[in-house]
């Protein structure tokens, strides 16, 4: 077979790559340069320590905005702003095979890549795609990353600590010491409050409130306190 040559097939005239959505278009990319999207990606690191939630607005295949969200290994904070540092002005490619100095980092640029150049983007259908500032505005009015933080154990039981609402101070317990809700400080809001002059008891009591059937509680409890006082 060696010596033999091969009869040559012909191959079925391709039409191109298949077209994805972007930014309420279809578009045949073949270059980089035709990417554009807003879109999100979640990565880890090797011995999953911490994780990163990694979102980019693109126009044209470059990267206009960044926002980088991590949790988990304090040092991933750090890398976060060296990320925000390298991303900005770089094509998805470069970014895609540039040190982004933390794994989680790295691994959610290759999740937003893939997210990206196979049309699956927030803004997929949106026309002329999401401005520059949406990524800011994900994170709500007070500009703070929403991050859940819940500990339990066999003898104290759960502790709420962070929730979607803030800060948790305070948990209520109904006769049978099951949670039935929480006070909480909106720590975004009392930043503002403080920058705004406001003193700081005003500021606290102001941007504290409660969830759930919290003035029904047959007690409360501290959850930062082993013994809940």
């Amino acid at each position: 077979m060696e010596n033999e040559e091969f009869y040559p097939c012909k191959c079925l005239n391709s039409r191109g790559a298949s077209p994805i959505p972007e930014e309420a278009k279809w578009i045949q990319s073949k270059e980089i340069t035709q990417i554009s999207g807003f879109s999100h990606g979640c990565g880890k690191c090797a011995p999953q320590q911490g994780t990163c939630k990694l979102t980019l607005n693109v126009k044209d295949g470059i990267i206009k905005e960044a926002l980088v969200e991590t949790i988990g290994c304090t040092g991933m904070t750090h890398s976060a702003a060296m990320a925000a540092e390298i991303l900005i002005g770089k094509t998805i490619l470069e970014a895609l095979n540039t040190d982004l100095v933390c794994d989680a980092i790295n691994d959610a640029m290759k999740q937003i890549f893939l997210q990206l150049v196979y049309g699956r983007s927030q803004s997929a259908f949106s026309e002329n795609g999401l401005e520059i500032g949406a990524g800011l505005e994900d994170l709500g009015k007070n500009l703070c990353s929403a991050v859940g933080t819940v500990y339990a154990n066999d003898k104290t039981g759960p502790r709420y600590l962070n929730l979607a609402e803030g800060y948790i101070t305070k948990l209520a317990l109904d006769e049978n010491d099951e949670i039935i809700g929480y006070e909480y400080v909106n720590v975004g809001g009392l930043m503002k409050a403080l920058e705004g002059g406001i003193s700081y008891d005003e500021a606290k009591a102001h941007n504290t409130k409660t969830y759930g059937r919290f003035d029904g509680a047959k007690k409360i409890i501290n959850p930062r306190s082993k013994y809940g006082k």
